[in-house]
């Protein structure tokens, strides 16, 4: 999607989760998932290969290039989003292009298309700089939520 048919992009927000995102606990820290920019319509992250992520048959399983492509896939949309706003990933599909064992994956995660309510976005990962899977899917655009009255 060309940069000016985007929603407006909001650097503050670009940078502030960039660096929420790099501190954040639970399965993206688990991966070691890295997001290293932001630019309107576009996200970066890395990822280094660890033993953990090796399968027994000395391949990293696809559930990791799953996961790694689900989190930018909402990760691009914030920063075109209202402050407070968040997206839930609706359906997605990966593609498993060849096989990861070792070295650092770079994934690039392009806005599609965005309404005020939808997102799809595109999401294309290298290892060392061979495409290893091609992602595509829609997440859901939730306005804030209300403040309770007290």
């Amino acid at each position: 999607m060309s940069p000016e048919r985007l929603p407006p992009f909001n650097e503050k927000i670009a940078r502030h989760f960039v660096e929420m995102s790099n501190s954040m606990a639970g399965l993206p820290e688990y991966l070691g998932i890295r997001l290293i920019g932001m630019e309107p319509g576009r996200a970066e992250a890395e990822l280094r290969v660890e033993e953990k992520l090796i399968t027994a048959m000395g391949n990293m399983h696809g559930g990791v290039l799953s996961a790694f492509s689900d989190h930018l896939l909402a990760c691009v949309c914030y920063p075109h989003m209202e402050e407070g706003a968040w997206a839930a990933t609706t359906e997605f599909k990966v593609n498993l292009l060849a096989p990861v064992t070792g070295g650092t994956l770079r994934a690039s995660a392009t806005l599609v298309s965005m309404s005020k309510t939808t997102a799809v976005v595109r999401i294309d990962v290298e290892n060392d700089g061979r495409p290893c899977s091609a992602a595509q899917g829609t997440v859901t655009l939730m306005r804030p939520r209300a403040k309770p009255r007290s």
